[in-house]
């Protein structure tokens, strides 16, 4: 039965396939720890469904295995660096114009239609292969991201790949450019062999990451992490993290883009259809004038919707913050004197930050000699 999920598996798309038992997760203590440190910030639902992450019993009673799944996302071939644009000014040149325009940086995952919606179709007809396969009583239950599950530790228990020092799984066959999915049924299948940590000596994803998340191997704390800050963060940005970001304005692969296990990624036959144009090096100043229509039109069905516009705007506004000239600040003074105060407060921060970097004076300030 095993060989028969799996190679059904592979023709709906997924690039692996491995199995688990349904038992407890042995990382469930972690996880508590993890929380009581803090270290989830804003993410209470985390805390919340705490107890049902430990134990796949308690999403589906009477499950004897979790399948879990990858699909690949990696670029053709993949080009990324560690420090691509940190710190940098970033532009181009818009076409005809020859004038420099400052771009954003968005990860890798976010540049694809949401992988939620992507997936959700393959791992329903797995479900509906595994139910049959196993004939009358067969149940199973499907998740992409978007349940109670501790899926890095099923798919490090089912062998699928091994929870690298930045916290993220690791393939040996796809790098750190994959996407994680599992069902999990009462169908009761031999477990695959777990996967050995295999970092050895390795620090370059935490010497990777720009604002000290990963305050030590294996241990990330996501308040620092710029993914978190950029999209799970609903507030205010930090001002001490807000120049580290760089012009990153959805996420970040600094820790993934690191790990030298990446020569081994390849691309992905399920996602690759699915990437979008123009998302590699978006245009900053365009994203400032960006409307609620033009922003669920353009971004409605890719991950950055998570961040809204408001969210978007916040981070287009400390990239420019951070690489912008004064050709910036007309836009960011539009939006530092309107009426959504998170938006305008890092507005006016970005407006700073010009003026200090080009020595610019405020224009409605008088001069002092």
């Amino acid at each position: 039965m095993k060989s028969a999920i799996r190679q059904r598996a592979f023709e709906l798309g997924f690039d692996d396939c491995r199995f688990t038992t349904a038992a407890p997760v042995d990382l469930a203590p972690y996880l508590h720890n993890w929380l009581e440190q803090g270290w989830h910030g804003q993410m209470t639902y985390l805390a919340r469904t705490a107890e049902k992450r430990a134990n796949p019993q308690l999403l589906l009673p009477g499950a004897r295995t979790v399948i879990t799944l990858a699909a690949s996302y990696a670029d053709p071939p993949p080009t990324d660096t560690p420090a691509k644009s940190i710190g940098s000014f970033a532009h181009h040149h818009t076409a005809g114009a020859g004038l420099a325009r400052p771009v954003g940086l968005i990860a890798r995952y976010a540049q694809f239609e949401d992988y939620h919606a992507v997936l959700a179709g393959p791992l329903k007809e797995l479900a509906q292969f595994v139910c049959r396969l196993g004939g009358v009583g067969t149940r199973a239950v499907w998740y992409v991201d978007t349940g109670p599950v501790l899926e890095r530790a099923l798919a490090q228990r089912a062998g699928l790949g091994f929870i690298g020092k930045h916290t993220n799984l690791v393939s040996r066959r796809l790098g750190n450019w994959f996407f994680l999915a599992e069902l999990v049924t009462s169908l009761e299948l031999e477990p695959d062999e777990p996967a050995k940590n295999r970092c050895g000596k390795c620090t370059r994803c935490i010497c990777a990451c720009p604002t000290g998340a990963i305050v030590a191997p294996f241990k990330l704390d996501a308040r620092r992490c710029i993914s978190y800050l950029t999209i799970e963060n609903k507030g205010a940005i930090p001002a001490e993290y807000r120049p580290l970001i760089g012009n990153r304005i959805f996420g970040c692969d600094n820790c993934l883009a690191a790990c030298p296990w990446n020569r081994f990624a390849r691309p992905g036959t399920l996602m690759q259809k699915h990437k979008l144009a123009n998302l590699d090096t978006p245009d900053l100043l365009g994203l400032l004038a960006l409307r609620q229509g033009e922003f669920d039109q353009r971004f409605g069905p890719t991950p950055i919707a998570r961040a809204k516009l408001t969210g978007l705007l916040r981070n287009v506004c400390v990239a420019l913050g951070n690489v912008g000239d004064d050709s910036a600040v007309p836009a960011l003074t539009r939006l530092a004197q309107g009426t959504d105060t998170l938006v305008a407060e890092h507005a006016r921060w970005a407006i700073a930050q010009i003026r200090s970097r080009t020595g610019a004076v405020d224009p409605g300030r008088p001069a002092t000699h």
